[in-house]
């Protein structure tokens, strides 16, 4: 159970970045965006990692706020969904 888990969080990571990377290359185009909701999803289902390695390498929604929150709430949910999988395996 334990290692779907991890597996589940290093992909969500990996889409989580990829998601912020793309946005980021779409605002510099001008076209189409994922929308700031999709974002903060991802970053609360798993990939908060993601989401704030994205913020740091594309220097991408680093002004707002609620990302920096958004991504700091995800990492801790997450830290507290492994502790109580790691309590009860």
């Amino acid at each position: 159970m334990m290692s779907y888990y991890l597996i589940y969080l290093l992909l969500i990571n990996l889409v989580t970045l990829l998601l912020y990377g793309t946005d980021k290359h779409r605002a510099k185009q001008n076209a189409w965006r994922i929308p700031e909701k999709s974002l903060l999803g991802f970053s609360l289902l798993g990939g908060a990692v993601g989401g704030m390695l994205g913020m740091q390498i594309f220097h991408h929604k680093t002004q707002h706020w609620y990302f920096k929150l958004i991504n700091v709430l995800g990492i801790l949910l997450h830290i507290g969904i492994f502790y109580l999988l790691w309590q009860f395996v």
